[in-house]
């Protein structure tokens, strides 16, 4: 029995180790060919999105010129399950999001689509991301008006159809139909903790892709959320 056990762990252990070895590497992607945003000055825009443990998501974008703030929560579910400890059963249909605010003068929406489908998380990866499984960590747009809808599925279906990624992209686009704010504790994770092994090995890389692969985009400061979120 003991046996048994030991080998349907190295059994289990494998699969992951395969299915991490055949994630897709951080790399420059084209740009979205629709990309129809029309700033009004002083206007802020809103994107939200999914893709694996919201801790790298929102640290990630902290670093994006023309971001003014970030917040970690959950989108996909009812207000009333929008907790961590139900969300992380994988059952309330939420995903661990971020709600980005934006200048759109300064970087567009498919800017942001673009960190996000390359550094930001593997597109191609089902329900999963890195050491992260359950549907809690699918990759998700969930766009907020029809101009983000077009951008969001025109963009998806260009980056198929000229095969950017080894395996399909398995993105969802839909409507955001809520966010809710995660709890406190969980906001600027990665700039309250940047020592922790969880944050070394699976988020620091994301910002050091980002620096590398789009400088143009990349800020050393990173914007700090308002403490009204903490």
């Amino acid at each position: 029995m003991n046996r048994l056990r030991i080998s349907v762990t190295l059994l289990a252990q494998l699969l992951v180790f395969a299915g991490c070895a055949r994630a897709e590497e951080p790399r420059v992607i084209p740009a979205a060919i629709v990309d129809e945003t029309k700033p009004m000055p002083g206007t802020t825009e809103v994107a939200v999105v999914s893709g694996g443990c919201f801790w790298g998501m929102q640290g990630l974008f902290e670093h994006v010129k023309g971001v003014r703030e970030v917040v970690a929560g959950y989108s996909g579910g009812s207000a009333a399950s929008a907790q961590y400890e139900t969300v992380s059963g994988g059952a309330t249909g939420h995903a661990e999001s971020v709600k980005i605010t934006f200048d759109p003068a300064a970087i567009s929406y498919g800017r942001i689509l673009r960190v996000f489908l390359s550094v930001a998380h593997d597109p191609t990866e089902l329900n999963r991301q890195g050491p992260d499984s359950g549907s809690q960590y699918r990759s998700e747009i969930f766009f907020a008006n029809p101009a983000q809808e077009k951008i969001a599925k025109t963009y998806v279906a260009q980056l198929g159809a000229a095969h950017v990624f080894n395996q399909p992209i398995v993105t969802r686009v839909d409507r955001l139909g809520g966010f809710y704010a995660a709890e406190g504790y969980h906001q600027d994770y990665l700039l309250h903790n940047p020592d922790s092994p969880y944050i070394v090995n699976n988020d620091l890389p994301k910002i050091a892709n980002l620096k590398r692969l789009y400088p143009e985009f990349y800020r050393d400061a990173p914007v700090r959320l308002a403490s009204a979120w903490r």
